[in-house]
């Protein structure tokens, strides 16, 4: 039963792929329920800035705004309850992995309802925008500030959070981390390994396609060697990091750092390094959609995402603030982390053959 329920998910996600945005299937870490939260008493931060034209916080706002959202779910939930204070304006909310968001979208398309859209893979907002569904927001407030790789310059969609990829281990089987992807073909790490499914995992999926366009054939012989030392492919990123908390594997290959990060802080035996020789940077764009019945506060929305107080939030979660001028102290920022650099276009153009190509290699 579960193989025809993940077949039939893995069918109808890739075909709302090639429909509604033309990439391959992306999707984020862990799927959580839908919620409706009630304005939080937290008192909001003045905005400072002043422009010649008034800003949409500047406008009077009302009303309600759907959003579709990527987790974390705690982050989301934080975010969705901080911006109806501040603003007044009803956030609805669902939460779910990128593959989940996109179909809903898929099913709503004859009577879209969604407002603004948060992934967890940039080459599925660079589809959406080439696909016409975006609505540009270039004067967003601090988008100026955003890491200039991972946002789009005419403002179709804000990365105003990343993630980077991994490698995660248990603390106390593992005594000599492995400090390379080359590593993990080791026989020392013989059937110890776990990797996010590409097809679940929109990071994952970010990962293994970016290491495809820095790597070539290079890259399907390193996933093909892995894979002969007994690796597996382990659900979603949670589902693929549950067994190596335990002591029931010992690694994950590319596993996302924040999740990593939320665990260790917990008290939890893991750790992760980054590769010296590079790693992906999976980054969470934020989108206003064209359709938008209420354009005034889902650009208020949008810049909510760019601010210094949902900006603390991002850091808090462990995940990096997609802003350049951002340093968390005692922890790495984006610019420290040894970074392949890749072509998102190929991406985006490349994922649903990416995913193909790695499950079938996996499932040999």
């Amino acid at each position: 039963m579960k193989n025809t329920i993940k077949k039939t998910l893995q069918t109808s996600t890739l075909a709302l792929i090639s429909v509604l945005v033309g990439v391959g299937l992306t999707a984020c870490g862990t799927a959580s329920k839908s919620s409706n939260a009630s304005p939080s008493a937290a008192t909001p931060s003045a905005s400072t800035a002043a422009t010649a034209t008034p800003t949409p916080e500047a406008k009077k706002l009302s009303g309600k705004i759907v959003v579709y959202s990527a987790g974390p779910a705690d982050l989301a939930t934080k975010i969705q309850k901080g911006f109806q204070a501040k603003t007044g304006v009803e956030v609805e909310m669902f939460q779910g992995t990128t593959g989940k968001i996109l179909a809903r979208m898929e099913a709503e398309k004859a009577n879209p309802v969604v407002d603004v859209v948060v992934l967890a893979s940039l080459p599925s907002a660079i589809g959406m925008t080439k696909s016409g569904l975006t609505l540009p927001f270039k004067e967003a407030k601090n988008a100026d500030k955003l890491i200039s790789d991972y946002s789009d310059k005419e403002g179709n969609y804000f990365s105003y959070s990343l993630s980077a990829l991994g490698i995660a281990y248990n603390t106390k089987t593992v005594t000599i981390p492995p400090k390379e992807w080359s590593d993990l073909t080791k026989p020392e790490w013989k059937d110890k390994i776990n990797i996010p499914d590409p097809a679940q995992s929109g990071s994952a999926l970010d990962f293994m396609t970016g290491y495809a366009n820095k790597n070539g054939d290079s890259a399907w012989d390193l996933f093909g060697k892995v894979k002969a030392n007994g690796a597996i492919i382990a659900g979603a990123n949670q589902e693929a990091m549950d067994p190596v908390i335990s002591g029931a594997k010992s690694i994950v290959m590319a596993s996302v750092d924040y999740m990593t990060y939320a665990s260790k802080a917990k008290g939890e035996p893991i750790d992760l390094i980054y590769p010296a020789s590079g790693t992906v940077i999976s980054p969470r764009p934020a989108m206003i959609m064209k359709t938008s019945k209420n354009v005034d506060s889902a650009k208020a929305f949008i810049e909510y995402l760019l601010s210094d107080e949902a900006q603390k939030m991002v850091t808090d979660s462990y995940l990096l603030s997609g802003r350049s001028d951002i340093q968390v102290q005692g922890r790495v920022s984006a610019k420290d982390i040894p970074v392949i650099k890749v072509d998102w276009n190929w991406m985006n153009d490349n994922q649903a053959g990416v995913t193909q190509k790695f499950t079938q290699l996996f499932k040999k």
